[in-house]
């Protein structure tokens, strides 16, 4: 009886998963091979179902043809001639050039046919009513160049750099947003802290208590002195600046509130959260005008405009919702994303927005909700983005990452990790909000690092030394 070879536990597990590595992988993805017979069948059977009454047409008219020893289609190149035998018995397939009074036809170089050309035909008809060149009444034939789709050179922006780091925050930095006058902003974060800070100098200038559990939106209104913010506590608080006091509470969310947005006109705040709604409430009053109710899931982000639709919402089922503001009803819903939206943005001066999810970046045109394209690139999941005048987006990611995209043309023009605070790990790398001050030149950040940061464009960068690495595709896929 011969001995049993002993050998480790490693290696019979490494031999058993290569077995089973052998057994399954190997051909996993290939595709069966094709039958050719099989083939032959399904055509046919599909040409009966599909073209069964006009089939048998097809093979008489072929039969006829051969009897006739008329010219099978197919048999010669096709090509637009004058009609002549000597053209029909050369094949050359000579082009007829179009001439203005429509008698005289002469002959162009012949046409390179291959699989794809760029001359679509335009017929034009004869001046006099006179019969055309091959003598049938038919109206001449002209070719016109056929124009290219034009792919926009993306404009140059300025690299951006980082400027100011601001530390305070005992928690990570949720949310973000500059006053009107740009002079100060305000921060809320996992601290249920709210603190005011000086957009010039980055010293803190105030620190507001009340929330009860983190503060995921703060928004201050241009028309009062008021300051807005909602949290995971289930609470929306109104603030009043001068005495730095809350004045308001919103009541009727169920669960945490997520994000909110003042309407630019009106005196109405929208908010959303975790309850699958958007409520609209009278700034005043406190009342809840409207529950947009028509998401499955989490409403994470919700903004607000002067015009049709006034309310747009992301969730986390993935679709984009455009309300109608007067009736509280939803007027279309976008379900092209195909993972969790997390942000919206409106363009400062177009009439479009975008919303982010994993998948890509998507831009609408409004009132409708028109798709315009795609922004592919941000692989991670997108928390927040922003947009300026100058046509600069900007997406923060989960992981830490930011790119800077040419709003018109989608390109990419700059990307980078942004740095942890010393101290934190790297895992703490996450932009959680962003926003541009209201002349657009700085962009402060909202950080997983407990951080707030600053960056400004580059003021020694010029063309030459940063240039557009601008590569068109052939065409730019229009993916849904």
């Amino acid at each position: 009886m011969e001995d049993v070879q002993k050998h480790s536990v490693h290696t019979l597990i490494f031999r058993s998963l290569k077995r089973t590595h052998d057994l399954f992988v190997s051909n996993q993805g290939n595709l069966p091979e094709i039958d050719d017979h099989l083939e032959k069948l399904r055509r046919s059977i599909k040409a009966k179902d599909s073209y069964g009454l006009v089939l048998d047409k097809a093979v008489k008219i072929a039969e006829a043809r051969k009897a006739s020893g008329a010219q099978m289609p197919g048999d010669k190149p096709l090509a637009i001639t004058d009609g002549s035998a000597a053209d029909l018995a050369s094949g050359a397939g000579s082009l007829v050039k179009y001439s203005a009074g429509g008698r005289t036809a002469d002959k162009t170089a012949p046409l390179v046919t291959g699989t794809h050309t760029s001359l679509v035909r335009a017929s034009m008809a004869n001046s006099n009513g006179d019969k055309g060149a091959n003598g049938n009444g038919a109206s001449n034939l002209q070719l016109i160049p056929k124009k290219a789709p034009s792919i926009p050179k993306p404009k140059w922006h300025a690299p951006w750099k980082l400027s100011r780091v601001i530390s305070g925050h005992l928690g990570w930095v949720r949310c973000i947003t500059v006053e009107p006058g740009n002079e100060w902003f305000a921060t809320g974060a996992g601290d249920r802290v709210i603190k005011i800070w000086d957009l010039a100098s980055g010293k803190l200038k105030l620190s507001l208590t009340g929330h009860v559990s983190t503060v995921r939106g703060v928004a201050v209104s241009s028309k009062h002195p008021y300051l807005f913010s909602c949290g995971e506590d289930r609470q929306v608080k109104c603030w009043d600046l001068e005495y730095n006091k809350v004045i308001r509470h919103y009541h009727g969310h169920l669960s945490a509130v997520y994000s909110l947005a003042l309407h630019p006109t009106i005196d109405v705040l929208a908010t959303s959260g975790r309850d699958s709604t958007a409520r609209i409430w009278d700034m005043r009053t406190k009342a809840n005008v409207h529950t947009l109710t028509g998401h499955t899931n989490t409403v994470a982000s919700v903004v607000a405009q002067a015009t049709n639709p006034q309310i747009i919402t992301g969730s986390h089922d993935s679709t984009v919702r455009l309300w109608d503001l007067a009736a509280g009803k939803s007027v279309c819903t976008l379900t092209n994303h195909k993972k969790s939206v997390r942000s919206i943005v409106l363009h400062p001066s177009l009439y479009m927005f975008a919303s982010a999810s994993p998948d890509n970046i998507k831009q609408w045109r409004c009132p409708e909700g028109n798709f315009v394209q795609n922004i592919s690139g941000h692989t991670a999941i997108v928390n927040c983005m922003a947009a300026n005048n100058d046509g600069v987006l900007v997406s923060g990611g989960d992981n830490g990452t930011m790119f800077f995209w040419d709003w018109r043309t989608g390109y990419n023009f700059q990307r980078f990790q942004a740095p942890v605070q010393p101290g934190s790990m790297d895992s703490e790398a996450g932009v959680f909000a962003m926003c541009f001050d209201q002349s657009g030149t700085r962009l402060i950040t909202a950080e997983a690092d407990k951080t707030i940061k600053v960056y400004k464009e580059d003021d020694e960068a010029s063309e030459e030394s940063h240039p557009v690495n601008w590569r068109p595709e052939l065409l730019k896929r229009r993916k849904f």
